[in-house]
């Protein structure tokens, strides 16, 4: 088991701050379960003919009204349909249940929703080819869908699309204890992979705090980037090879174990963010670290952001190796969670600060990496860097910290109406957004930025009693425009989904744009896949 160690012998002057003992907090409760969330999504539909819906648009929520048309080549689904696939897949895999339906139509925040008539549910690879095999015949448009955590319209249909859900593709296929490499297939839950490692003595290079729900496949798909990827990186580089299908049906058995192959294109990088817009993944094979045995879990809390700042880099200098996460988020962050999250304590009650970092140092010398936490920690009390802290003493606390930091986004659903923003800045510009947003927004709202400082990703929120059109005024496209300014992501690891496609310009330039376009026309011609995602509404239609 692994061991959560406080510090012994810091300076007495530190000890006070550094031994405090905490309660337990209750069990961490996954953010997509049982939420309840008011829709902001206003449906016009122009019903020309009968069950088909022509336009939608989806008003006061993280994006700018948008007007989507649907596109008039797709075909709309019969009887015969319905045949084919219960031939192919059986009765209990053809879901048409309304019920159902209504869940996977509607993503976990209720802001986007569509009017699928059929959710199928493939067990093998060779299923999905032959469900996009036939539908690419048919032009009938589709979603790949896994386990619908995605916070950008991504995951779910616009309008009558062929929902394709891999959750039954869900077996281990191989794990090599020497190399450590997992292969499995897509419809995998992640908190189930990371419990099947820590029986192996591994862990995932990935943690999100959906993982409850979440499956690899849209991780992968999404190339989700995670609480860890300061230490491991993202999934560009601990993915070694995965499987896809292409719309007719073909599949790309790229599948690789090696850590080293330079044989032609590496092909499967097409298919890690892309979104399933290029093609459905079906399996994975995935480069997973040993499990170390000394962890350590310190709540720290900080005056200003520049304070911040010169934290992180201390602890890449000071921890190196060991530094395994570096979160942050503000005082009114802190205070939501506080205020909506039953059973969450102040770890520092003797006052509120302006900033909280969690910080989490993993290594396999529990002496070692306890003299450069304490060295670390005992330099940025003296040079000013942190004005109070706390160490976890054992799992509970650590898991409390955790939950501070992981249950933000669910503190913000509770607290009412949020529009989310998921950026990558510069970190030294970072905060100037938020700051910046206070004062557009003045009392309209109140602004939470958090996030992960130690890869540059702000999650930028705006918290309001309701939605309303002119907090949405002020904050597009203000947000897309300072960050391109300032030559940042406008999706760090959410995906740019429905919410983003028309907004990849700021981010990308024309000529790159074109050749996505240029990609995507040649591995789905037809444009079944995930349509009116990814890329502008211009080029898809």
């Amino acid at each position: 088991m692994e061991k959560w160690r406080a510090t012994s012998n810091l300076r007495r002057s530190l000890k006070s701050i550094l031994n405090r003992q905490l309660s337990s907090v209750s069990e961490f409760r996954y953010l997509n379960e049982k939420r309840s969330c008011q829709s902001s999504f206003n449906l016009i539909r122009d019903c020309k003919s009968l069950g088909q819906v022509n336009a939608i648009q989806h008003r006061c929520f993280s994006s700018a009204s948008t007007l989507v048309q649907r596109n008039p080549s797709f075909s709309t689904l019969n009887s015969d349909d319905i045949s084919y696939f219960k031939g192919l897949l059986g009765e209990k895999s053809v879901i048409q249940d309304e019920d159902r339906l209504e869940t996977v139509n509607t993503d976990w925040m209720h802001k986007y929703k569509g009017s699928s008539k059929l959710l199928l549910l493939p067990r093998s690879t060779e299923e999905v080819a032959q469900i996009l095999r036939y539908c690419n015949s048919r032009c009938l448009a589709v979603v790949p869908q896994g386990g619908n955590t995605g916070l950008v319209g991504g995951s779910v249909p616009v309008f009558d699309e062929v929902i394709v859900n891999v959750s039954s593709m869900n077996n281990i296929i191989s794990f090599d204890k020497v190399s450590g490499i997992l292969v499995c297939e897509a419809g995998c839950i992640l908190e189930n992979l990371i419990s099947f490692l820590d029986n192996q003595g591994f862990i995932m290079p990935l943690d999100l705090g959906a993982k409850g729900s979440c499956q690899i496949g849209g991780n992968v798909s999404t190339n989700a980037g995670g609480l860890r990827l300061v230490r491991y990186g993202s999934l560009h580089g601990n993915v070694l090879g995965l499987e896809a299908v292409l719309a007719n049906g073909d599949v790309l058995d790229m599948l690789g174990t090696l850590r080293k192959d330079n044989t032609g294109y590496d092909l499967k990088h097409l298919f890690i963010g892309s979104e399933g817009s290029l093609g459905i993944v079906t399996k994975v094979s995935i480069l997973t670290p040993p499990k170390l045995s000394s962890v350590n879990i310190a709540f720290l809390a900080c005056n200003d952001y520049s304070s911040c700042q010169k934290l992180l880099m201390e602890a890449k200098r000071k921890l190196g190796e060991i530094l395994s996460a570096f979160e942050f988020l503000d005082t009114e962050a802190m205070n939501l969670v506080l205020h909506q999250l039953d059973g969450v304590r102040n770890p520092l009650p003797a006052s509120m600060h302006n900033f909280y970092i969690l910080i989490e140092t993993t290594g396999s010398d529990e002496s070692y990496n306890r003299e450069k936490l304490e060295a670390f920690l005992l330099s940025s009390m003296e040079g000013g860097l942190i004005s109070d802290g706390v160490l976890a003493q054992d799992i509970n606390q650590a898991s409390s910290f955790w939950r501070i930091r992981e249950g933000v986004p669910e503190a913000l659903m509770k607290a009412g109406a949020v529009y989310k923003y998921d950026l990558s800045l510069p970190v030294e510009k970072m905060y100037d957004l938020v700051d910046d947003m206070r004062i557009r927004l003045g009392d309209l709202a109140t602004v939470v930025g958090y996030g992960h400082l130690g890869d540059g990703n702000l999650h930028l929120n705006v918290s309001a009693p309701e939605y309303d059109d002119k907090i949405l005024e002020q904050i597009e496209p203000y947000v897309y425009e300072w960050t391109s300014k300032h030559r940042g992501s406008i999706s760090a690891e959410h995906g740019l989904g429905l919410m983003k496609a028309d907004k990849i310009y700021y981010s990308k330039s024309t000529e790159t744009v074109q050749t996505m376009a240029s990609i995507k026309k040649l591995l789905d011609p037809n444009g079944i896949l995930n349509p009116y995602k990814v890329l502008p509404h211009s080029l898809n239609s």
